[in-house]
C-alpha cells in the first residue's frame, strides 16, 4: 500500500529520494525548535498579508495571536508564511493591477508548501478576492478571516469616515467650501482606527458577500476591527480551519455552486454594495468555471430592494450595519429570493441560519424592511448598447435621480494626463448637462484600470453649486463614492471599443429605464472612425506589467488572466 504523506510530510521537495526529502524537511523545521509531537500533528497554513503599506492591516499581529490560539487548541499546527499585501491607497498605478499576482502567488505557495488547510487573512478590498481567487484554484480546504471595518471620527461634531467622506470634503475644498487648513484637520480626522473603509466600500462589500458564498464563518464579515469580537472571530476561525474543513478535506468547489453566486449577487443588489464586487464575483466564479450573465443580473437587480441605509448611498457607517442586524437581518428579508439550500464552510444551510432569527431585532433606522425599502430595486444595473456593446455598470442607487434618463453632449479626456490637464481649465467649455467621458484607462490600459470613473466635478461647475453629472469611462469608481456614473465600457478604448472614438460635441443618452448607454451617431458613423483610429501601444518590454498587459480579460470577465 502507497504511504500518504500529510502534514509535514506532504508535497515534499524532490531529492530522488523520499525518505531522505522527509528527513531533511523535519530537520530543518527542528532547526525552528518544532518538536515531534508538534511535527506530527496536521498544518493548518495561515496566509499572512500584514504590511507596512496597508493601513487596513494593522491589527493584523493581534489577530493573528487568536488564530494560532484556535488552531492550537484544535490539536493542529499554525505554520504563518506571508504574501504580498495589496493597500489601496499605496500602490502605483493601481491596485486592481496586482489583485491577479497576488492570487498567482496565494494559489502557488499554497500548494507547494506542506499544509493540511489554510487561512486566508486580508482584507483591504483587492486583498478578499485576490485571496479567493488563488486558494479556488487549489484543492486545499480554505477559509477567509477579514479585519473588519473601522470605527468612525469626529470633526466639528459630525461623524466622518474613510472614505466617502473623503470625497465629500475633498470636493468642498475644490469649490472653496472649506480651506486649506479645514482640509489638514479633515486629514487628521478621516481613518483614525485600523481597519478597512468605514462604509460600504469595496472591502466590506467583498467581506459580506464572502460570508454569503460561505467561505467565512457566520457573522464574520461586519464586526468593528477594534471589537472583542474581531478576536473571538479569529479565534473560531482557527477552529474551523483545524478541524471541520481539514477533516473532511472541504474545499470551495465542495459547496460553492451557480447559486451561491446569485445568492451573493441578491445581496450585493440590497446592500447597494460596490460595482468593483462584480468584476472580483466574476472572477472567483471564473475559478470555479461558474459563469455570471450578466444579462440576468438586470433581472436579479430590479426584482431586488436596497435595504441597507449605508454610506455612499445612505447615512450610516458599518459599526451601524453591524449593530442593526448586519448580514442576518438582510438575509431574513430577502428569505423568499433566495436559494436557501446553499450551506457554508461548515454544511449549515441558509434555510438552517435564517431560522434561527426568527426573535433577532433589527435596527429599522439602517436596515429596511422589504416591504418598506430604501428603493424598489436594486442598487446596481448593467448598461447595454451602441457605446458598450458588451456592457457597462451603473450604481443606480447612488445616482442623482434626474440624471438616469438624460441626452447630453459629450466633453471627451483622452486620458487621465489629459484629465488633470484640462478639467479644472476656466476656459473648458461645459455645463452640467454635458456629460464627462475619459477614454484609455480600462484594463488593458497602461494605467491599470484604476478608480478613476469617478471624474471630478469642473471647478468653474463646482464653484456653482454643481454636485453630479454624467460621467463615463472603462475605468473603476471606489466603493465609496457616488454620483451617476457609468463604468467598466466594454469592450474599453485601447481594445477599439466605441468608447475609443467618441469625440467632444457627440451626443450620448442614457436611460435606467431602458438600461442603455448609447452613442448617438450611426453606426456606419461608428465603423468608420474605428477604421480611421489608431491605438497607443501599451506594450512593455519585461516583467510583469508585460505579463498582465498580454493576459487581462476584459472587465465582463472579471479582469482575470486568460490563461488562469
Amino acid at each position: 500500500m502507497k504511504k500518504k504523506y500529510s502534514g509535514i510530510d506532504k508535497g515534499l521537495t524532490n531529492y530522488g529520494d523520499k525518505e531522505f526529502s522527509k528527513f531533511l524537511r523535519r530537520s530543518f523545521a527542528k532547526s525552528m525548535g518544532y518538536s515531534n509531537k508538534s511535527l506530527n500533528k496536521p498544518i493548518v497554513g495561515i496566509c499572512y498579508t500584514e504590511s507596512g503599506f496597508n493601513n487596513c492591516h494593522r491589527n493584523f499581529p493581534e489577530i493573528l495571536e487568536s488564530l494560532k490560539n484556535g488552531v492550537l487548541s484544535n490539536g493542529a499546527l499554525p505554520i504563518v508564511f506571508p504574501m504580498i499585501s495589496l493597500g489601496e491607497t499605496f500602490l502605483n498605478p493601481t491596485s486592481m493591477m496586482y489583485r491577479n499576482l497576488m492570487s498567482m502567488c496565494v494559489e502557488e505557495m499554497i500548494t507547494a508548501q506542506p499544509m493540511d488547510s489554510v487561512i486566508l487573512l486580508g482584507g483591504c478590498d483587492k486583498n478578499i478576492p485576490a485571496l479567493l481567487m488563488g486558494s479556488f484554484s487549489t484543492n486545499v480546504p480554505s477559509v477567509l478571516m477579514v479585519p473588519g471595518p473601522m470605527m468612525t471620527g469626529s470633526y466639528n461634531n459630525q461623524r466622518v469616515g474613510a472614505c466617502t467622506d473623503c470625497r465629500k470634503f475633498w470636493a468642498q475644498f475644490r469649490s472653496n467650501e472649506i480651506s486649506k487648513k479645514e482640509i489638514m484637520e479633515i486629514e487628521n480626522k478621516l481613518a483614525t482606527t485600523s481597519g478597512t473603509c468605514p462604509v460600504m466600500g469595496t472591502a466590506s462589500t467583498m467581506a459580506i458577500l464572502s460570508e454569503v458564498l460561505g467561505i467565512m464563518p457566520i457573522n464574520s464579515a461586519t464586526a468593528p476591527a477594534i471589537h472583542a469580537d474581531r478576536l473571538r472571530i479569529a479565534e473560531r476561525t482557527g477552529e474551523i480551519a483545524a478541524t471541520k474543513i481539514l477533516q473532511k478535506k472541504i474545499i470551495a468547489k465542495n459547496y460553492i455552486n451557480k447559486k451561491s453566486f446569485e445568492n451573493a449577487l441578491r445581496v450585493l443588489f440590497a446592500i447597494s454594495g460596490s460595482t468593483n464586487a462584480l468584476i472580483h464575483l466574476t472572477a472567483m466564479a471564473r475559478r470555479l468555471n461558474i459563469e455570471i450573465d450578466l444579462k440576468k443580473i438586470n433581472k436579479i437587480s430590479d426584482e431586488t430592494p436596497v435595504l441597507v441605509n449605508l454610506k455612499p448611498v445612505g447615512s450610516g457607517y458599518m459599526e451601524d450595519f453591524h449593530n442593526a442586524g448586519g448580514l442576518d437581518s438582510v438575509l431574513k428579508e430577502l428569505k423568499s429570493s433566495l436559494n436557501l439550500e446553499c450551506k457554508n464552510l461548515e454544511g449549515i444551510s441558509l434555510k438552517d441560519r435564517i431560522k434561527k432569527l426568527n426573535n433577532k431585532q433589527t435596527n429599522r433606522s439602517y436596515i429596511f424592511s422589504r416591504e418598506k425599502p430604501i428603493n424598489k430595486k436594486g442598487g446596481l444595473i448593467i448598461l447595454f448598447g451602441s457605446l458598450a456593446p458588451d456592457g457597462a455598470i451603473l450604481k443606480r442607487a447612488a445616482a442623482t435621480s434626474k440624471l438616469l434618463e438624460h441626452e447630453g453632449k459629450a466633453i471627451v479626456f483622452s486620458s487621465l494626463k489629459d484629465l488633470s490637464k484640462r478639467i479644472d481649465n476656466p476656459n473648458l467649455k461645459v455645463s452640467e448637462k454635458n456629460i464627462l467621458i475619459l477614454k484609455n484607462a480600462g484594463p488593458s490600459s497602461d494605467a491599470g484600470m484604476p478608480e478613476a470613473g469617478y471624474l471630478p466635478i469642473p471647478k468653474k461647475l463646482a464653484k456653482r453649486g454643481v454636485k453630479d453629472m454624467i460621467r463615463i469611462s472603462d475605468a473603476r469608481m471606489s466603493g465609496t463614492a457616488f454620483g451617476t456614473i457609468v463604468l467598466h465600457v466594454t469592450p474599453e478604448g485601447t481594445k477599439r471599443g466605441p468608447l475609443a472614438v467618441v469625440k467632444t460635441g457627440d451626443k450620448i443618452k442614457l436611460s435606467e429605464i431602458n438600461k442603455t448607454i448609447d452613442l448617438m451617431i450611426s453606426k456606419t458613423e461608428i465603423e468608420k472612425r474605428l477604421k480611421k483610429l489608431k491605438i497607443k501601444d501599451n506594450k512593455v518590454p519585461r516583467g510583469y506589467k508585460k505579463l498582465y498587459l498580454e493576459s487581462v480579460l476584459p472587465a465582463t470577465q472579471g479582469c482575470d488572466f486568460d490563461f488562469l
